[in-house]
């Protein structure tokens, strides 16, 4: 008998949760093995559990004590090294062409919108398709990876794309601490800001956050949190 495929999840509404394990509690080939609330407890949580494929939304709080979404454009390409036996599976309510562009070339392996009624209530069935190695995007997903380079604001890197999702899930950190988190030169780190400023056209990290957010270039604020 073949082993159930392990899915865990990474999302700050547990009743969101719930319907999720509700859609899949019925499919003898998925075990539902753990969750988290926060990005910060996403490491220990894939240490703690093997999981086939990692179910996340793009704009989970950091921490209690940190609103600001958790860095995944940052963290995903490392968590695929660490953890080289999991997919990640996208669902969030963000449809911006640039953000879904930017997690596939970060390495994840579907997107689906929350309001994509049809993929939502096919869930299992992305899941196992990820599980065996494919991808599963969303009809609107596909459509925003078809569509032509550049249509959604200036064109950053994915390496600064990272560099400002980094800044804006730690916006008190100084450039030495966000070089060292990244292992990278001072020196480095300052071209990789100063190539996003002038894409952007500003002229200061918060600028620059709060310009490739509105363009959906990294995650947007978190949501206020309910219950």
């Amino acid at each position: 008998m073949t082993n159930p495929t392990r899915v865990a999840f990474l999302e700050d509404h547990l009743s969101i949760i719930d319907g999720y394990v509700f859609r899949l509690q019925h499919d003898p080939q998925i075990e539902v093995v753990a969750s988290a609330m926060y990005g910060r407890d996403l490491e220990e949580m894939l240490r703690q559990q093997a999981v086939d494929v990692l179910v996340l939304d793009v704009s989970v709080p950091t921490s209690p004590d940190n609103p600001n979404p958790y860095p995944i454009l940052h963290e995903a390409p490392a968590l695929l090294q660490e953890f080289p036996e999991t997919a990640i599976l996208v669902i969030s309510m963000h449809a911006e062409r640039a953000l879904i562009r930017a997690l596939v070339e970060a390495g994840v392996s579907g997107y689906i919108l929350k309001d994509d009624h049809e993929a939502i209530h096919d869930l299992s069935s992305a899941i196992r398709t990820i599980a065996a190695g494919g991808i599963y995007f969303s009809h609107y997903a596909q459509q925003a990876l078809s569509a032509p380079a550049g249509s959604s604001g200036p064109a950053l890197t994915l390496r600064q794309r990272e560099v400002l999702s980094l800044c804006a899930a730690y916006p008190d950190l100084t450039t030495a601490q966000i070089a060292r988190t990244l292992g990278v030169a001072n020196s480095t780190l300052r071209n990789l800001l100063s190539g996003a400023y002038l894409r952007l056209e500003v002229r200061s990290r918060p600028a620059a956050v709060a310009r490739a957010r509105q363009l959906g270039l990294i995650a947007p604020e978190s949501p206020q949190r309910v219950g």
